[in-house]
This record gives C-alpha cells, structure tokens and sequence, in this order.
C-alpha cells in the first residue's frame, strides 16, 4: 500500500551519519537537513548522545523546534526556542543500573563505567578521555553509580573487544535491560526494550505520521532496531555488515556525504 499524503518523520543519528568522526558537520548534509524541514516534514534526531549532547547538534541544523530521541531513546524531549533550556523532557525511562553494573565490573574490574546525569553530565568511577563525554563529570565511588535509576549505563573497556561484550551478554544473559555494543568496546545499556525504535514509535503515534512515512539513516549497532522499524531503512556505505542487513538501502558513507543524498530525495518527493 502507498502512503497517502501528509509529512514524513525523518530519524537521523548523529554521529557517523551526519557528523564526521572528527564532530565536523559537511555543509551537504546541513542543507539538505534544511531542506527536508522547509519540505514540512518531521526532521527527529535520534542518538546515543545525552541531551547536553544532542541539543547543540539539532541547533547547528537549524532545528530549535520539533523532538529529538536521545540516549538510545531512554530520552525523548520537545526542542522549542520559548522554553528556558532551549527544550524540555517529554520522556524519560529509567532503570536500575546495580545488576549490570555489578556484573560486569566482576567481569571487567578495570573498565570505565558511567551513568547519565539527565540535562547535566555524567558520574564515573573514574574520568574518560577527554571528548568521549559530554556534560559535568563526577568521579564517585561504584555504589555511588549504582545507588539510583538511571537512563543509562556506560561500559568502556579499552583492554577488551566488542566480540568479548557480545560473549559476556551470551554468557550471563543480562537479564532485564537493553543493550547495544559500539564499534570497540562499548556498551550502553539501557532499560528493558528501550530503542532508538521504541521512542520513534511513540513519536509516531503523537504526530499522527503513516508508518509508511517512516525514514531513518544510521551507521552503527544501535541503530539496526531503527532500520527495521522505518518504512525506508537506509544504512550508511560504511556501515557493518549487520547494520547493512537491517536496512532497506545503503547509502553513501559518511565521507561522501550519504545522508545528504537520502535527504534530498526525501525533500524532493512529490505524493
């Protein structure tokens, strides 16, 4: 069945799809963003990225109204210029972080952890390497970390792989969260069948969007339950092979700019 006529939702990851590795935003890919909003219909980023992280980014597109999913979608807020912050929380889920958080620093003593500090930053067991977080850091103790819900739970663990991750979640079963393992090894976990996908789902429905008017582009682990739920999947040329299989097309990788394309096609559609 074709889609009938109204706007499209168009969800997008932040980094590795529309921001360079080195944070760099191509000139393309900002304009064709802006197409895509000039068109009318709903551009949604949806990241792995905390609020702190991910407002910045929406206002360097030219986005100051609309919805972003954030943190792998534990976090969906409403982007308006009006309000104090720029934004506000539509959604948060949290979690219990103490389970998974006392499993794998049994399993990766020597790992980094941390947890997300909603609008703020974030409390580790000790400090990242610069740029990796974003936000107010705080060293605290690890029952510190695990003394309260939270929307997230950070694993980096630089002497391990992320075959290793996928092995320990096989062996334990990591029962009663989410998770999604990075290129190296990463691990954010999340609360119980929360998605990038779930929050979009729940956007959907608000906005009244047809799923057939569904379009997302991604790069990486976390964005496969993305792919499958859009109508149109569009994986990025650098992408994973399971990512790749997720999707319904691939697109140009990052360094030629292959969101832009699948933009601009979106901008361009007559119903």
């Amino acid at each position: 069945m074709s889609a009938g006529p109204g706007p499209h939702l168009v969800a997008l990851d932040v980094d590795g799809t529309l921001l360079h590795y080195d944070g760099g935003l191509a000139p393309a890919v900002r304009a064709a963003v802006a197409e895509v909003a000039e068109a009318g219909h709903h551009v949604v980023l949806a990241t792995g990225r905390s609020v702190h992280g991910t407002v910045p980014v929406a206002h360097e597109l030219g986005i100051t109204r609309g919805w972003a999913v954030c943190s792998n979608g534990s976090v969906t807020i409403r982007l308006d210029p009006e309000l104090p912050d720029g934004y506000e929380a539509d959604e948060v889920i949290t979690f219990d972080p103490a389970p998974a958080l006392r499993l794998m620093h049994a399993e990766f003593p020597d790992a980094y952890f941390a947890v997300e500090e909603l609008g703020t930053g974030f409390r580790m067991n000790k400090l990242f390497p610069d740029g990796e977080l974003t936000g107010v850091h705080r060293v605290v103790d690890l029952d510190e970390l695990a003394g309260e819900h939270v929307t997230r739970l950070i694993v980096r663990s630089p002497g391990h792989t992320s075959e290793e991750f996928h092995e320990l979640v096989a062996r334990t079963g990591l029962a009663d969260v989410t998770y999604a393992i990075g290129w190296t090894a990463w691990m954010d976990v999340a609360p119980e069948g929360v998605t990038k996908a779930s929050a979009l789902e729940r956007l959907r429905g608000m906005l009244r969007v047809e799923r057939a008017r569904t379009v997302a582009v991604g790069d990486g682990s976390n964005d496969v339950d993305m792919l499958r739920w859009a109508a149109r999947g569009v994986a990025m040329g650098h992408a994973g092979d399971h990512v790749r299989a997720a999707a319904d097309e691939v697109t140009g990788a990052i360094e030629d700019d292959g969101a832009a394309a699948v933009l601009r096609s979106v901008a361009s559609a007559r119903d």
